[in-house]
């Protein structure tokens, strides 16, 4: 079976368009403010109930040690992952955040093609394939639900890993 080379090109790019074109309409960022603003209308007491600097803070989508659990899902939402952990200081409450980036993968393969004279020979291509990343970009530690420590972690970059080519029919 015969593929032509710009109709593979196409049809990838079309596929990488619906992919991030869907990621872009699923999610915003937590720290927008109109999501800021729906999670105050789910928990109007949560946000009345907040010092006026933590209400800043929360309007701002900033987080501070001792800001409680409630604070901190105002301002940042629900974390994607809740650990618990316990030593002989207490329990603690461990919650991250996640985002993600794209590894970009470059491949050089082989296609079949025919000449003008109607002659099949192998013609190398270069195909891009492209993949989603997750990482941790967010932890925050708690202690009798308040904020003891938190930190923001750099995103890895994206990488571009490029491969040796196989045949592709």
């Amino acid at each position: 079976m015969r593929v032509s080379l710009f109709r593979l090109i196409a049809v990838r790019l079309w596929i990488l368009l619906i992919v991030l074109g869907a990621a872009g309409c699923a999610s915003s960022s937590p720290r927008d403010p109109a999501q800021i603003a729906r999670r105050r209308a789910e928990r109007p007491a949560a946000y009345a109930a907040l010092s006026q600097a933590q209400k800043d803070l929360v309007d701002q989508g900033k987080v501070q040690v001792g800001m409680s659990e409630d604070a901190v899902y105002l301002a940042w939402g629900t974390p994607s992952q809740v650990l618990q952990r316990g030593d002989a200081s207490g329990e603690a409450t461990t919650w991250l955040y996640t985002s993600s980036t794209t590894d970009e993968f470059v491949n050089w393969n082989y296609v079949e093609v025919r000449g003008p004279d109607g002659t099949r020979y192998l013609d190398r291509v270069v195909t891009r394939d492209f993949a989603f990343r997750d990482y941790v970009s967010a932890r925050l530690v708690f202690r009798d639900g308040r904020v003891t420590e938190w930190e923001m972690l750099p995103a890895p970059g994206s990488r571009t890993i490029i491969s040796p080519g196989v045949q592709a029919y």
